[in-house]
């Protein structure tokens, strides 16, 4: 427990008077101790909290670490569990977006305009990646994902196409222009269906850019979120050449045991967006806030504020404390997903002194691709799968859609993996009181607020967690469940290949039957 101050022991009491004094000395003595015992037993109880019928566990083993965390009889599944009809041949038009920001935000867009698309009952235009502004790398979605598998794996829930197609009419050729539309942030389906729709009735096409965060997470249909898991964790497939270079780099990882993969967002970008500027020295300083007030909105922000509510990424030194305080030892292989380290080797020599085992991708693969690409987004697709693939994940810092937050989704959907996320606000107070000079009973601290934490099984999704983090329980089932929401779906690829051949085959019917009234009208 940790320590609530000093307590002066009282003294002797001497003179008249002394056992009035005395009586009431031993009441608040009683009174203190009892306080204690109560703040105790609340502090103990905080440590073992039951969520959804899971109870964490009372201590932290590394062994356990290791292994995948407990499922509950969990299992994910992302297959509609109801009528799911497939996409028509004729849509109301076609739909182009324009997905920014890094190469998970980008991940997210791109499920947000499937969804989209089947909303309004559009056919999708391939989506454009906005590479060149944030990573001056042009690969775009045919460079980065195996389009051909994109396309077929949605072939149940919407029509896909890489461009719009030109109109033939009256033997002239014309291009269908896609009218520009900037969707308002975390938009409801409503505006989908109205504003959206009817622009895109009007015109043939729109355009949304930019389309990150165009449509709100949570929403009221499992079929919907259920769609958004099958594009993510089916659907975006990165293309072989990636996928056979991660493999190898996860192979040579792995071949000295287990590893752990650590997303260290101690970079640039991140700590001036967070004002977390007070750690580094003057020239570094002026360095961020430049950079802040080139990139963000103007808004005073307070160091030890910042870092208080968690809202300051983990130095590395900090990240190893944890490993340590958890009982991970030296010997512990650690791949690391990061950027440009801000303040260089100063900020690392203090990690490598507790964990000298650290790779990157490119001290386990030199390879001239990789070489080439190392910050851009081949380079980042490389550092997703080993992340994916790890035993351990551990993420730095954990904002909206970035890196780590689809990550952190990707893994439990992928077999309830082990993550350690650690409680950057339950854990300002004990690195604070540890630089000040108090560090008895710093590991255990530590360990007391890392008990709190969620090590990868199935959890309620509670604000401001996000869909794309914890998309639990839409995309998840059980086997053997009294709750028909939660039952696992059966032949379901049957059901779909049967229900579109059919539709198919009264469309035909539809068509042949139209002819023969347009003939005899004829």
């Amino acid at each position: 427990m940790r320590r609530l101050g000093h307590h002066r022991q009282p003294g002797k009491q001497g003179g008249g008077g002394g056992g009035g004094k005395g009586l009431l000395a031993k009441l608040s003595i009683a009174v203190f101790v009892l306080l204690i015992c109560t703040l105790s037993l609340l502090f103990s109880v905080s440590f073992t909290p039951i969520t959804n019928g899971f109870t964490a566990p009372s201590k932290i083993s590394v062994e356990e670490l290791w292994k995948s965390a407990n499922s509950g009889g969990w299992r994910p599944s992302s297959a509609p569990r109801s009528e799911w009809p497939s996409p028509p041949k004729e849509t109301n038009g076609y739909l182009r977006v324009r997905c920014n920001g890094g190469l998970n935000q980008q991940r997210s867009a791109i499920c947000n305009a499937v969804l989209a698309a089947r909303i309004m009952n559009a056919t999708l235009v391939l989506p454009e990646l906005d590479a060149n502004s944030f990573w001056h790398d042009d690969s775009g979605f045919h460079g980065l994902y195996d389009v051909e598998h994109f396309i077929q794996s949605l072939r149940f829930d919407v029509q896909i196409v890489e461009r719009i197609p030109e109109i033939h009419k009256n033997g002239k050729t014309k291009k269908i222009k896609a009218f520009q539309l900037r969707p308002p942030r975390d938009a409801p389906i409503s505006w989908y269906t109205t504003d959206a729709l009817k622009k895109m009735k009007e015109h043939g096409a729109i355009y949304l850019t930019p389309f990150s965060h165009r449509l709100a997470e949570e929403i009221d249909n499992p079929e919907y979120q259920r769609l958004r898991c099958r594009v993510n964790y089916h659907a975006l497939k990165f293309k072989p050449h990636i996928m056979k270079l991660s493999e190898s780099i996860v192979d040579k990882l792995r071949s000295q045991g287990h590893f752990m993969a650590i997303h260290l967002r101690f970079e640039m970008d991140m700590l001036s967006f967070a004002g977390c500027f007070d750690i580094f020295t003057p020239a570094e300083q002026k360095i961020l806030k430049k950079y802040r007030k080139e990139n963000f909105a103007d808004k005073t922000l307070i160091y030890k504020e910042r870092r208080a509510i968690g809202k300051c990424p983990l130095t590395p030194e900090e990240v190893g404390l944890i490993l340590r305080a958890m009982e991970f030892d030296n010997s512990t292989r650690i791949y690391l997903a990061a950027g440009e380290l801000f303040g260089g080797e100063r900020f690392m020599k203090p990690f490598r002194a507790l964990f000298p085992r650290l790779e990157n991708h490119s001290t386990v693969d030199a390879s001239e691709e990789l070489a080439t690409n190392s910050r851009g987004l081949i380079g980042s697709a490389v550092d997703y799968m080993v992340c994916l693939l790890a035993d351990i994940f551990m993420p730095t810092y954990d904002g909206p859609s970035n890196f780590a937050n689809n990550l952190l989704g990707h893994r439990l959907y992928y077999g309830f993996r082990t993550n350690i996320r650690p409680d950057r606000k339950g854990l300002a107070p004990v690195f604070t009181a540890r630089e000040n000079g108090r560090t008895a009973g710093f590991e255990e601290a530590v360990r007391h607020v890392m008990l709190k934490t969620n090590f990868g099984g199935p959890h309620k999704r509670i604000s401001p967690e996000s869909f794309y983090t914890n998309s639990w329980p839409e995309c998840f089932c059980q086997m053997e469940t009294q709750n028909p929401a939660h039952k696992c779906p059966e032949n379901v690829m049957q059901n779909l290949h049967s229900q579109l051949e059919s539709e198919n085959m009264g469309l035909e019917r539809y068509n042949r039957s139209d002819s023969r009234v347009s003939s005899a009208e004829r």
